[in-house]
C-alpha cells in the first residue's frame, strides 16, 4: 500500500522546499501531488509545466465544464474524462518523480461530483507508487473536500508564530471533524524559528510530536531564484541534511 506524507503549513514557511527535498531524500520515484494554489512546487524541481504542455486538474476540470476537451473523450462519463486527461494532459512523469498540480478551485457552485470523481482517480492514482507525496496548504482544504481520506504522516511546517501553533491544532480538529484518518502528525520548525523558542512545539498539547528545525542554506535560495532544482543541491546542503535527519526520525529513511 502506498505511503501517504502530507506537507504542510502556511506560506512562506519553506513546506514546499521540504516537500522538494523530502523528494530527493527518498530512494524511491514518488508521485506528487501540488495540492497548494501557489503551484511553485514545480519550479523547485526544476520544471516548467508550461513549457512541457502540462495542465493542471483545475485547468482540466475547466475545459470538461466549457465543452473544450478533445472530441474523442465527449461521449466519457465525467470519471473516464477526468481519468482521461490527468493521464494524459495533467501528469509530468520522470525519472525521479511524477508530479500532479490541482491548481485553484475549479468550478462555481457544487464541488460533489469533481470531488467524488477525484477522490476515487487519485487514490487509484497513487496506488501505483511506494510514496505519495501531498504538498497542501494550511488550510488543508482538501482534507476538507475529502480529495483524500487517510494519510500516514502529516508534516507541519511552522514559523515563528502563534497562526502556525493554531493552524497544528485546527488540523487535528479538522481530522477528527470529518474522520480524516493519520497515522502520525509531526510538526517541524523553519529555519527562521528561534531556538529559545522551540520548546513550545516541544511541548504543544494532543498527539503531535517536534521532529527538528530545518536548517538555513543559502544555495536554497540561489537555486531557486536561478529555476535550478532542488534535488541538484550538494549531498552536504545545510537544508537537505536536516530534512533527512528529520525523515529518519519519522522512518522514512535510512
Amino acid at each position: 500500500m502506498t505511503k501517504r506524507l502530507i506537507v504542510t503549513g502556511r506560506g512562506g514557511t519553506g513546506k514546499s522546499t521540504f516537500a522538494a527535498l523530502t523528494v530527493k531524500s527518498i530512494d524511491k520515484t514518488p508521485l506528487i501531488i501540488d495540492a497548494d494554489p501557489d503551484q511553485c512546487l514545480s519550479s523547485l524541481l526544476g520544471v516548467n509545466l508550461e513549457e512541457k504542455g502540462v495542465i493542471t486538474v483545475s485547468e482540466a476540470m475547466y475545459r470538461i465544464q466549457k465543452g473544450e476537451t478533445d472530441q474523442s473523450v465527449d461521449s466519457m462519463p465525467l470519471s473516464q474524462k477526468i481519468d482521461y486527461l490527468m493521464q494524459f494532459s495533467c501528469l509530468y512523469e520522470s525519472s525521479e518523480f511524477d508530479l500532479l498540480t490541482l491548481g485553484v478551485k475549479w468550478t462555481r457552485g457544487c464541488y460533489c461530483a469533481p470531488n467524488n470523481a477525484l477522490r476515487t482517480l487519485i487514490s487509484e492514482l497513487a496506488s501505483n507508487y511506494e510514496y505519495s507525496i501531498f504538498d497542501s496548504p494550511a488550510g488543508l482544504e482538501h482534507i476538507n473536500r475529502r480529495i483524500i481520506s487517510r494519510a500516514d504522516d502529516i508534516f507541519a511546517v511552522v514559523d515563528p508564530s502563534t497562526k502556525a501553533l493554531r493552524n497544528v491544532e485546527r488540523i487535528m480538529n479538522m481530522a477528527e471533524t470529518v474522520d480524516f484518518s493519520y497515522k502520525n502528525l509531526y510538526t517541524l520548525a523553519n529555519y527562521r524559528f528561534p531556538a529559545e523558542n522551540v520548546e513550545s512545539l516541544q511541548k504543544m498539547e494532543g498527539d503531535v510530536e517536534y521532529l527538528g528545525k530545518i536548517d538555513s542554506d543559502s544555495k536554497v535560495e540561489e537555486f531557486d531564484w536561478s529555476g535550478r532544482s532542488l534535488l541538484e543541491l550538494p549531498q552536504d546542503s545545510p537544508a537537505y541534511v536536516s530534512v533527512r535527519r528529520i525523515l529518519d526520525k519519522a522512518g522514512r529513511v535510512s
